[in-house]
């Protein structure tokens, strides 16, 4: 598997980044993990609109989801389309979200470019199995942990420190971990976001090879906040830029 980073910016998008947003390609299959604020543009660098396998949305909040409405156009109006429609994993109620964020009647809504599903435990995707679990959030939202093949990806989500995420990411060769509060603050809001520190104990419980830090708003400095994840966890961190590229 490659992980490609086309967003990693926090909670709103960057000076330098789109928000969230994830390219993981394998034979020949491209899953796009979120497609928050600005990613479309980003995807765009990488691949073309009809090379798009899957889109995984880990909830809706529109730094992970909003730039489906962009894509909808992109489907609907390319000189190229119409194109195959491209399936879309997501919480309960994703298509009629983005029927509303772009003012469409609910029915069809995007449905005639995009093929909505809910979320299950366990489901397979292009040559992905990809699986699970409710992450700790203020809205519906889930950790995604993608396997091919003998090597897995577990990518956080928005989420608080969760036992949930401990065991889907246990032995995963890379935890792609959201890190968007800081350390010891005691304004930190609960059940919302991880801290540095979270991170990196949950990577350690979960036995995970690899610690990648991602969804670092604006605002804070995304090497301070690994070296934070370094400070509980004693394997290798890395910090996701845009365009970085993870072999898996």
């Amino acid at each position: 598997m490659k992980l490609t980073v086309l967003g990693c910016s926090g909670s709103v998008p960057g000076p330098d980044s789109p928000a969230s947003s994830y390219l993981v390609s394998a034979d020949g299959f491209n899953l796009v993990l979120d497609l928050g604020s600005g990613a479309l543009g980003a995807l765009q660098r990488h691949l073309s609109v009809p090379q798009i396998g899957a889109i995984a949305l880990s909830h809706l909040h529109p730094d992970h989801c909003m730039d489906l409405c962009g894509l909808y156009v992109s489907a609907k109006y390319s000189p190229a389309s119409p194109f195959p429609r491209i399936p879309v994993y997501g919480p309960p109620g994703a298509a009629g979200r983005m029927a509303l964020a772009y003012d469409l009647p609910e029915d069809p809504g995007m449905e005639e470019e995009l093929e909505f599903h809910t979320w299950q435990e366990i489901q397979q995707i292009g040559p992905f199995t990809v699986r699970t679990t409710p992450a700790i959030h203020p809205v519906p939202a889930y950790s995604i942990r993608v396997e091919h093949g003998n090597k897995a990806l577990v990518f956080t989500g928005d989420t608080g420190p969760s036992d949930a995420l401990i065991e889907l990411a246990r032995g995963a060769d890379v935890l792609l971990s959201e890190a968007a509060l800081k350390d010891d603050d005691p304004n930190n809001p609960v059940d919302l976001h991880l801290t540095p520190a979270d991170a990196g104990e949950h990577a350690k419980r979960a036995g995970v090879k690899r610690l990648v830090i991602t969804h670092v708003p604006p605002w804070f400095d995304r090497d301070i906040q690994a070296e934070g994840a370094r400070r509980t966890f004693p394997g290798e961190v890395l910090v996701a830029t845009p365009n970085a590229v993870f072999e898996i």
